[in-house]
């Protein structure tokens, strides 16, 4: 009986192993579930708005688990591929997961969506519209954004008419008049369309000019006093080699050069006419400009200091950068700013506490004055604006002087360089003119071109958040800043691969030079330059001898790019009059008056 029992065992032994052994071949004895992504992903998807995206992870060990994909706390697909039609905008985290009675598996991905790129068309006009003559060729060139992608083409039309497909049009209009330009562009993403309003005319569009005295004024009367010289010179549109005359008060003038010099014997109104004669048309332009001799004399328009008089600026008057990576950057930058005086207000508010205003690329500007006149004291400086350069991070500003010699106590009287170490060199520039175009789409470069024919653009660089480094504030797609262009001094170390902007000798803001005079314990200020009044020139670069100012304007001087730190900005953090020696009421924030 023993022996049959041990049999009996043995056998039901064999037969129990053999059936587990069955079941691990047929079945799999299953483990924890796992979720894997692929490594190109890395669990990060993107997706464009009102697209259709689809996840399919790798499950493993899933034959009878229970798997959700879960979107802000709702389940929202309990299968093994996620598919979903994504419409808001911005980051979104999808937990998937998986569960059996061996464990669980858990992943989180995240969805980008974004914006559909449709084509994005970038076309210089003229701020004052375009204008072909007629019977000649004009090319059409625009550039394109998002052309890469699939289905891009593009339709011309012109008074609703096609004219072509292709990236450029050549016209030869026939017809005077208004005319409609149509430009159609499209790709996978969607439709653009962009129209202009072209005039054909007989005659080349010869435009002359004279330049206000900052972009927001529209007056270009000239003031001076009797006997002081004002410098006259128009700007040119579309002449080929012009020569010039001149005529005050309709009377001939022994001139012959683009820029006159002016000098009343005595107060009084004066028009001064220029005639600029194309070399090659023969064609003819004449342009008015008023200059107003004031009764008076210089003192007559001093405003002394008072025991209450703050050594500091008391009122930004206007505000206007050149395009830059700094431009609405900033944390307390309004998200949008409307208008020039909302600019005013808010860099007159980072001047009051020392935080830094950026003057954006070549041109950029701010005008500040003070609650008095700043004398010229015989001193070694007589006023200072404070930077933020270092040895190897220099971005000069060029200093503008202004006497308020009308009286008004506006910055719109006559505007005087202070000379400093590159004037009259051959590379500097006196009396430049640029042009900023806004882009067509968000995060893009800033084209300019300038009155030598230059052309280039602001780059954007993808360290700065803002959508662009364009001024909110200014409502035209184009805009032109007039002032001094240096030489840059910027270069990159090939042993090291860094960019340094070296420094200039002397008379510069935010610039490292022999004027430097260091912080101040009582402003707590960092790096700052001192400016003597008595550098103050005419156009000519001769001396103007004045005996004082009542505002002040730095403007940004060069036009470069320092690779990855992007392009050189002049930053400024306040202005100081350095005749008056702080004290506990005037070292108070200087607060705008209401």
């Amino acid at each position: 009986m023993k022996q049959i029992y041990w049999l009996a065992s043995l056998f039901l032994c064999l037969s129990f192993c053999g059936c587990n052994k069955d079941e691990l071949v047929t079945d799999g004895s299953q483990g924890a579930p796992s979720i894997i992504f692929d490594d190109e992903s890395g669990g990060i998807y993107t997706v464009k708005t009102g697209r259709e995206l689809t996840v399919s992870p790798v499950f493993k060990n899933v034959e009878d688990a229970i798997i959700t994909w879960t979107l802000n706390g709702k389940i929202v697909c309990r299968e093994q591929s996620y598919t979903a039609v994504w419409q808001d905008l911005g980051e979104h985290y999808v937990k998937v997961k998986a569960v059996n009675s061996a464990g669980k598996a858990e992943e989180e991905i995240r969805v980008d969506v974004v914006e559909l790129t449709p084509p994005a068309i970038e076309l210089k006009v003229p701020a004052e519209g375009l204008k072909i003559v007629v019977n000649t060729e004009y090319t059409f060139e625009p550039v394109f954004a998002f052309d890469d992608l699939d289905g891009f083409k593009v339709e011309w039309l012109i008074d609703d008419i096609p004219m072509g497909t292709g990236r450029s049009l050549v016209w030869h209009p026939t017809e005077l008049g208004k005319h409609s330009v149509v430009i159609r562009a499209s790709n996978a993403d969607g439709n653009t369309e962009k129209e202009l309003e072209v005039e054909v005319v007989e005659t080349v569009p010869y435009k002359v000019n004279f330049p206000t005295p900052s972009y927001f004024q529209t007056s270009t009367v000239r003031y001076t006093f009797a006997g002081r010289p004002v410098f006259l010179r128009p700007y040119l549109q579309y002449f080929e080699n012009p020569t010039f005359s001149w005529k005050v008060n309709g009377e001939e003038v022994e001139c012959s050069s683009q820029m006159y010099k002016f000098v009343p014997a005595q107060s009084g109104r004066y028009t001064v006419t220029v005639i600029a004669k194309d070399g090659f048309s023969g064609t003819e332009v004449a342009e008015d400009v008023v200059v107003d001799c004031v009764t008076g004399t210089e003192m007559d328009r001093l405003r002394p200091a008072s025991t209450s008089s703050s050594y500091r600026q008391a009122k930004v008057y206007e505000y206007v950068p050149a395009p830059g990576q700094f431009i609405g950057e900033s944390r307390d930058f309004p998200n949008v700013i409307t208008d020039i005086e909302e600019a005013n207000a808010w860099a007159e508010s980072r001047l009051e506490r020392q935080a830094y205003v950026s003057l954006g690329s070549l041109g950029g500007y701010v005008v500040v004055g003070f609650d008095h006149s700043i004398p010229v004291k015989g001193l070694e400086y007589d006023f200072a604006v404070i930077g933020n350069a270092f040895s190897t991070s220099n971005e000069p500003g060029v200093v503008w002087v202004m006497q308020d010699i009308n009286g008004n106590g506006l910055p719109d009287d006559e505007w005087y360089e202070l000379r400093g170490s590159e004037t009259g060199k051959d590379e500097t520039r006196q009396m430049l003119g640029i042009t900023y175009f806004r882009p067509a789409l968000a995060h893009r470069n800033v084209p300019w071109v300038d009155t030598d024919g230059n052309t280039g653009s602001v780059e954007y660089n993808t360290y700065h958040i803002q959508d662009s480094y364009y001024p909110t504030w200014i409502k035209n797609d184009s805009y032109t800043l007039y002032g001094t262009k240096l030489a840059s001094h910027n270069k990159l170390d090939p042993a090291t691969g860094y960019w340094s902007n070296e420094p200039y000798l002397w008379g510069y803001a935010d610039n490292i030079g022999t004027d430097c005079l260091g912080g101040d314990s009582w402003s707590g200020s960092g790096q700052r330059n001192g400016f003597k009044i008595s550098n103050a020139m005419y156009a000519d670069l001769t001396t103007v001898p004045l005996k004082y100012i009542d505002f002040i304007k730095v403007q940004s001087g060069v036009c470069a790019i320092s690779g990855a730190l992007g392009e050189i900005s002049t930053e400024v953090f306040g202005f100081q009059d350095l005749s008056i020696l702080p004290s506990k009421s005037n070292i108070k924030k200087t607060r705008k008056q209401k």
